[in-house]
């Protein structure tokens, strides 16, 4: 074992590696340790200051789920765009499951939102389920509030996949749409851009929010496809 996967397993607690297990049936099962997330991101902060970061981010592909984990934490606290998005680059192929996706959530990327969008542009359109989720994801996160961007919507209204993960992400992204821009975003709603399945999950999760207003959540209700 490296000196990072004995410390993962000197802190493993086994229910939670099991309870783990469960939530992400992509992931073979032996992979898990069952490393809180608190302890891993406090072990990503120790090893971004360290000299063994760049031997770790170099060691792809990984042995443990856990080690994707604390992979995609050291990535997101990357202060360089340009290192961190080569880094992502290189994680992302190496993703299988919605956990690793969604942890990683580079900082750097709110200050360079202009540099970024060609990357999500590719990722949109990525044969790799867990790319395009994370492009779905990256829009959410950046160009929904003061960097608001149609454009992306019509993209994301666009995508039509087999893929459980990648409709998720595209629903949970319509869902904080209908939060944030509803104007905008209930139109898609009202047209049935969406893929019917996408659409119908977007309501749900939208009537599930609490940042939904009791007004729009009856109106989405009668929007439901049957």
């Amino acid at each position: 074992m490296t000196k990072i996967q004995r410390y993962l397993f000197d802190n493993q607690d086994i229910k939670y590696r099991d309870f783990q297990a469960k939530l992400m049936p992509t992931v073979d099962k032996d992979t898990f340790i069952g490393v809180r997330t608190p302890i891993l991101r406090a072990t990503a902060k120790e090893v971004a200051k360290s000299e063994s970061k760049d031997t770790f981010l170099a060691e792809l592909p990984h042995r443990y789920f856990d080690e994707y984990q604390l992979h995609a934490f050291i990535i997101s606290l990357e202060k360089d765009f340009t290192r961190c998005i080569e880094e992502v680059e290189r994680l992302l192929p190496f993703i299988d499951n919605w956990a690793t996706c969604d942890q990683l959530s580079p900082k750097v990327f709110k200050k360079h939102r202009d540099a970024l969008r060609p990357r999500i542009d590719r990722w949109l359109v990525s044969e790799a389920e867990y790319a395009v989720r994370f492009g779905i994801k990256m829009v959410m996160e950046h160009f929904l509030d003061e960097d608001f961007d149609e454009g992306y919507m019509k993209k994301i209204a666009a995508i039509r996949s087999d893929k459980y993960y990648i409709n998720m992400m595209a629903a949970w992204y319509f869902a904080t749409a209908l939060a944030k821009q509803y104007d905008t975003a209930v139109k898609y709603m009202e047209n049935g851009s969406l893929d019917k399945w996408v659409h119908n999950k977007a309501i749900q999760k939208a009537r599930e929010s609490f940042r939904v207003s009791e007004e729009h959540k009856e109106y989405l209700t009668g929007l439901k496809q049957i």
